[in-house]
């Protein structure tokens, strides 16, 4: 249970929040203009989609009982958004081996982290596959659009950038997102207490009409 929970302490706001900003930060400092806005175009939009869905479950209970799902992973989708596209734009000065290499590690370590909601009791397996998929779809667009862009600052920068956040961040308090999101869903349904997954399990018996004998 230690190694799921390290994992996904991996995935949470405090390290992939400034992973995602030391990107956009060392795609800025190359001037690498169309890099920036496409990494910050991607990976907003991928964010912006786990919050609606997740507002969408709290304030109007739009989700899937069947599936278990109330809103996609924000842990899966923004591992595998951030940690493929930091290793590809570490390693791009280096052979095709060790790039391809360093991007299959960073989709591992992405789905791994995704896996690890699941034990860990965060989401349900159709949250964390949402979540993956997004992220991955995210880090697959940003690197296919950028291939032929070039860039002033040598790779090892952000991977020596990144160190530190991956061992320091997981320790800092983890940021009540889920409460912003949970206020924001109630200010924008109107409701006074939020849709909750307890709902599926204590819904009303549908409505039957009167039964015609044979």
């Amino acid at each position: 249970m230690m190694m799921w929970q390290g994992l996904s302490a991996l995935g949470s706001l405090a390290v992939t929040g400034p992973l995602g900003v030391a990107i956009a930060v060392w795609l800025l400092a190359g001037k690498s203009w169309r890099m920036t806005l496409a990494w910050c175009g991607l990976f907003g939009a991928g964010m912006g989609l786990v919050v609606a869905t997740k507002v969408a479950f709290i304030g109007w209970g739009v989700g899937s009982a069947s599936l278990e799902f109330a809103g996609i992973s924000g842990h899966a989708m923004r591992a595998s958004a951030v940690f493929p596209v930091t290793a590809w734009l570490a390693t791009r000065n280096a052979g095709d081996p060790w790039r391809q290499a360093a991007l299959a590690a960073g989709v591992l370590l992405a789905l791994m982290i995704g896996v690890s909601r699941v034990p860990v009791l965060a989401h349900s397996a159709s949250e964390v596959v949402a979540g993956c998929m997004l992220g991955l779809l995210v880090a697959a667009a940003f690197i296919w659009s950028v291939r032929t862009e070039e860039h002033a600052v040598l790779g090892r920068l952000l991977a020596a950038l990144c160190i530190p956040a991956v061992l320091i961040l997981p320790r800092v308090e983890p940021l009540p997102t889920e409460m912003w999101m949970t206020r924001l869903a109630l200010v924008l349904s109107g409701r006074d207490q939020p849709f909750t997954r307890q709902h599926w399990h204590h819904a009303p018996p549908p409505v039957q009409g009167p039964q015609t004998p044979f």
